[in-house]
């Protein structure tokens, strides 16, 4: 059994790393920065690298025995807890001078998100929560909202190209219908609309587990849920999530199911019985 962690001590040490890959990257920030292409076609800069240098110089001094899975360096071997690194999420919009970019830095524990932090570095904004500690923006608590109609909702979406395809597509486009207001922001920052109280629902599609990680525990300690596309758990591995107010979040799941199949039916189903 890994001994278990000092949840103060993670939140504090993912704050820390927030703060350090921020002021990384601003340096990078309209900059004219050179955008290079990775193996699987998404786009890196030496804003990226020097930030995920600088949380990982963080993390290393805080808890050097731990596991890192980093967007950019990969998987560092390790023990007793494993930490998520998005150095710059959005990239593409940090690239082109926008402002809804910034880092996400998670601690897994024995499977639970326990600590994480994310940041706006071109707002000025820090985010950070960890289990049983609650979710603070720059120190102040946060709480979700208590909207309960879903006619009443706003909807805050991700990358709405991953939204639109297969068989979740239908109740994306029927969420969006019958909100009273949908707003895409992309990136980290259209969940932060859920954590600031601003919209009641947030869905993404399409992500790797660093892209995601550290929203979960922001959005549960503001009092809200976070599962994928099923109500379920298992968000890291498929790559979708659902982040609610928690009194919205069933109506969401409940829409996002695939359309059930027809049954069918057998030979001569349906046709009148012969006569005698």
């Amino acid at each position: 059994m890994p001994e278990p962690v000092d949840i103060q001590r993670a939140m504090d040490t993912a704050r820390h790393a927030v703060l350090a890959a921020s002021a990384a990257s601003l340096r990078y920030w309209r900059k004219d920065v050179v955008v290079d292409m990775k193996p699987d076609r998404t786009p890196v800069t030496a804003a990226d690298r020097d930030s995920e240098a600088a949380i990982l110089d963080v993390i290393r001094l805080a808890f050097p025995q731990h596991a890192i899975l980093a967007e950019e360096s990969g998987v560092h071997d390790g023990t007793g807890g494993r930490w998520i690194v998005d150095p710059l999420d959005g990239t593409k919009g940090f690239a082109r001078g926008g402002s809804f970019w910034g880092p996400l830095v998670a601690l897994e524990f024995e499977g639970d998100i326990v600590a994480g932090a994310v940041g706006l570095p071109a707002l000025g904004e820090t985010y950070f929560a960890g289990r049983g500690l609650g979710a603070y923006r720059d120190g102040e608590r946060l709480a979700v909202s208590k909207v309960a109609e879903w006619s009443e909702a706003t909807l805050s979406v991700g990358e709405l190209k991953a939204l639109q395809v297969g068989s979740r597509a239908e109740g994306v486009r029927s969420l969006i219908a019958t909100a009273a207001s949908a707003r895409c922001y992309g990136d980290v920052a259209g969940c932060i609309q859920l954590l600031n109280g601003r919209a009641e629902a947030w869905l993404e599609a399409g992500v790797r587990p660093w892209d995601i990680a550290a929203l979960k525990v922001l959005v549960e300690e503001a009092g809200g849920r976070f599962t994928d596309f099923d109500g379920g758990p298992r968000f890291l591995e498929t790559g979708h999530a659902v982040a609610s107010n928690s009194l919205l979040h069933m109506h969401v799941v409940r829409a996002l199911a695939p359309p059930a199949k027809e049954p069918v039916s057998p030979p001569g189903a349906g046709k009148p019985p012969a006569r005698g």
